[in-house]
């Protein structure tokens, strides 16, 4: 027994130096991990674009300027109470970097509230050729020099958004998979070297009209193919997060689901393709109303769906925001009504992240309202 349980440590050993090269940050990767992954809470994804960010405004008929901008991430920033619920902020690098009219940077009011800054870092998709219309993520030729200048001005974590989408009668193509989980890989490597716990999101687009099982099935070999990535570029597992896609129909589908059903095929596939290793899962809402995202993150935590491992939580934008900007208006006069709304959605996502939510924000603000827009892009 006892040569059996040297060999085992000589094993663990050589697969650590194998699989895990060693990262003078990994002690702070793991905490920062497992800090964003806190039971109860979860991330505000606030990284629009400046583009993005105007189609927002411009629902709500507000001009797209720097000094509009600056007003609305400081009313989430100023959010009393904010961290109760929200762990993270991812940010876009205007954001990040963002001085107010004192002199004040705009990301104090996260620090103080101890929610962990988080960067967007990728640089948008473009078309890959010779493919059907599908999709690569670009930003990896600087991202070394970038990471480093985000994490000394106090980011902790990064973002890079991957597309999947799930050609009619016959899936992603190889092509596409292979470069989505090649591209996440290196960006999560890069992001650990210097000091950036990285999201990997391989994002599979609700576009089109397959079911639920064919989603599930394409949800476990893109997410399988991820970690098979990781592995060979040396990823601190432990020191990253998951942000996939829920598993749900696609939204042209005529089939309908129930949130338990979806929720059961989406843990299905975690439990077949991601390793226990990985501290959180933080789901991207991928198009669903507001409350809709939080009765399925519900869903997803309840009893009965098996071994789940990992804090099963939220990155939600626009399920965290839509009723947020409706609220606000762009008026000061409005802050506060706007800021009580972020916390109430903050605090029902939390709930749902314990399980426990009962649907008490469901009459609020545009709970209801789809956010699916095909071909998504940000």
């Amino acid at each position: 027994m006892g040569d059996y349980k040297t060999a085992e440590k000589r094993l663990r050993a050589i697969c650590s130096h194998v699989f895990t090269k060693p990262n003078k940050f990994a002690e702070e990767l793991i905490a920062t991990a497992n800090k964003i992954a806190t039971p109860g809470k979860g991330i505000l994804a606030a990284d629009e674009s400046i583009g993005t960010i105007g189609k927002r405004f411009k629902a709500i008929n507000v001009p797209n300027t720097r000094e509009n901008r600056r007003a609305y991430r400081y009313l989430l920033a100023s959010t009393p109470g904010l961290g109760k619920n929200i762990s993270g902020v991812i940010l876009f690098e205007e954001s990040l970097f963002e001085k107010m009219p004192d002199g004040s940077l705009l990301v104090d009011g996260f620090k103080k509230k101890d929610v962990v800054l988080g960067i967007k870092v990728d640089k948008g998709t473009r078309w890959l050729p010779g493919t059907d219309n599908e999709l690569y993520t670009q930003g990896l030729t600087d991202l070394d020099k970038r990471c480093k200048k985000y994490y000394e001005f106090g980011a902790r974590f990064a973002k890079w958004r991957a597309v999947v989408k799930i050609l009619p009668n016959k899936g992603p193509s190889q092509n596409a998979i292979v470069e989505t989980a090649h591209s996440l890989a290196r960006y999560a490597a890069i992001c650990q070297a210097n000091g950036l716990v990285p999201i990997v999101e391989p994002e599979i687009l609700m576009d089109g009209d397959h079911d639920l099982a064919t989603a599930q099935m394409w949800t476990e070999r893109v997410i399988a193919r991820c970690y098979e990535c990781l592995r060979l570029q040396g990823v601190l597992l432990e020191g990253t997060l998951l942000k996939p896609n829920m598993v749900l129909p696609g939204a042209d589908c005529k089939k309908k689901y129930t949130p338990a059903d979806n929720a059961a095929a989406t843990v299905t596939a975690l439990q077949r393709s991601v390793p226990v290793a990985v501290p959180g899962i933080t789901f991207l809402s991928g198009g669903q109303g507001e409350e809709d995202a939080t009765v399925m993150l519900n869903a997803l935590n309840q009893p009965g769906l098996g071994y789940r491992p990992w804090s099963l939580t939220f990155s939600y934008g626009r399920a965290l925001q839509k009723s947020v900007l409706a609220v606000w208006q762009g008026k000061k006069e409005n802050v506060e009504a706007a800021q009580k709304m972020l916390l109430l959605r903050a605090r029902a996502n939390g709930d749902a992240n314990l399980g426990k939510y009962s649907g008490y924000a469901a009459t609020e603000g545009e709970a209801f309202k789809s956010l699916y827009v095909k071909n998504y892009a940000y």
